[in-house]
């Protein structure tokens, strides 16, 4: 998920760190956009240092517009957040002035548009401003009003930006469009696991965990109660989010059957390793010139136990395919008994990215493709999906 943060020329400027800061927390990329009078109150260089990525300043500066970026960086982001938005910004947006880089991204820029202003209590009121303001909100876009309190001037009044935390969910909330998930209990296994060989080597995939992870998010930011069961994995827990650690196969089973009775809904996001070592060496295997064989026997199916045990839960499993990737997941969702299926080409070379192209296929026989898209888009898509096919469980069991 990837939001464009416009930052204007004001004293509460230097508040839009803290507000990257806590969207970076919650798994958003951000790209800070800072207008010339911006770059007067806070430096460039704190968004460069804190987000790991170029700040755009100005719309002619060499090698910029080598993709021509304001469009390039319109298509990418599922939103426009402008923190603080002066009265100048407001009154460029309203009647479609663009004469630096964040104007122009403005009018070239598909997805929602968040507006925090913050200016003195006076500009604020001004018929103008309002008036602005009001063009801004018919259009649809969305604001956090500035709060009442004493301004940088020394006045008193309404017009101070509002607080960071409320902007930040506020624009959680936008990114994170949908129905809510309060009262559900949902459970999502993730990452790879890992069959020991001795006490040095293993047998393990590729998983990153990053889609099992974006997925728990998602639904904890929705309002369920998350319960995640994570293979080894380097990522950090969503906020929220009570967390079992496993290492094998046969510890990933025990951890979801013991929790599986009393969910609502259950993404299997973990790529659960497809073999075990027959006996795990107590002693390092020592290298020699002779040929090795090493026994394996099959895991557990824990996919297929769930859905032979599965009563009102609603089953959404994983396919990590090479070939055939429709046929293979269709088969796989019929044989352990799916509500969805999300399948991959991973042959691709898509483990541990921050977006994938996969095909969310149905019970009903329906096929949908979102390619290249965050984790965190095809998780409260696939939450969606889930949310649907309760839905029309329970009417028609009523």
């Amino acid at each position: 998920m990837k939001v464009a943060l416009g930052v204007t020329g004001c004293i509460a400027a230097y508040k839009a760190v803290e507000v990257m800061r806590g969207l970076q927390k919650e798994g958003v990329s951000v790209q800070a956009v800072l207008t010339r009078s911006a770059t007067r109150f806070v430096a460039p260089l704190t968004f460069e240092v804190l987000s790991s990525q170029n700040v755009i300043t100005d719309m002619f500066r060499r090698g910029i517009n080598q993709e021509i970026q304001h469009i390039r960086l319109a298509q990418e982001i599922q939103l426009l957040a402008v923190v603080p938005a002066t009265a100048n910004i407001l009154g460029k947006f309203a009647h479609g002035i663009a004469d630096d880089f964040l104007s122009t991204l403005y009018i070239s820029c598909p997805a929602p548009v968040l507006l925090a202003p913050a200016m003195n209590v006076e500009m604020w009121n001004h018929p103008a401003v309002q008036s602005n303001a009001d063009i801004l909100k018919a259009r649809g876009h969305h604001f956090v009003d500035p709060e009442p309190g004493t301004l940088a001037c020394g006045m008193e009044g309404e017009g101070r930006l509002a607080e960071v935390g409320a902007i930040i969910s506020r624009i959680l909330e936008i990114l994170m469009p949908g129905p809510s998930l309060a009262s559900l209990r949902v459970l999502v296994t993730a990452g790879p696991t890992v069959e020991d060989i001795d006490p040095i080597r293993y047998i393990s995939n590729r998983s990153s965990g990053k889609m099992g992870y974006a997925i728990a998010q998602a639904a904890r930011q929705r309002g369920a109660e998350v319960f995640l069961v994570s293979g080894p994995t380097s990522l950090k827990v969503p906020p929220a989010v009570s967390t079992i650690h496993v290492r094998s196969a046969v510890e990933m089973k025990d951890a979801v059957l013991h929790l599986y009775p009393t969910m609502d809904i259950v993404v299997k996001a973990a790529a659960v390793t497809d073999y075990r070592p027959a006996e795990m060496a107590q002693h390092k295997l020592k290298k020699s010139n002779k040929e090795t064989l090493l026994t394996l026997l099959p895991t557990d199916d824990i996919l297929a136990s769930l859905g032979q045990a599965k009563r009102n839960q609603i089953l959404v499993g994983f396919a990590a395919e090479t070939q055939n990737v429709l046929d293979y997941a269709r088969d796989k969702m019929i044989r352990k008994n799916l509500d969805l299926m999300v399948a991959n080409d991973v042959s691709l070379g898509v483990f541990g990215a921050d977006s994938a192209t996969v095909h969310l296929l149905t019970a009903g026989g329906e096929t949908i493709t979102l390619r290249d898209q965050p984790k965190p888009l095809i998780a409260n898509r696939i939450l969606d999906l889930a949310l649907k096919v309760r839905a029309s469980r329970n009417t028609v069991c009523s």
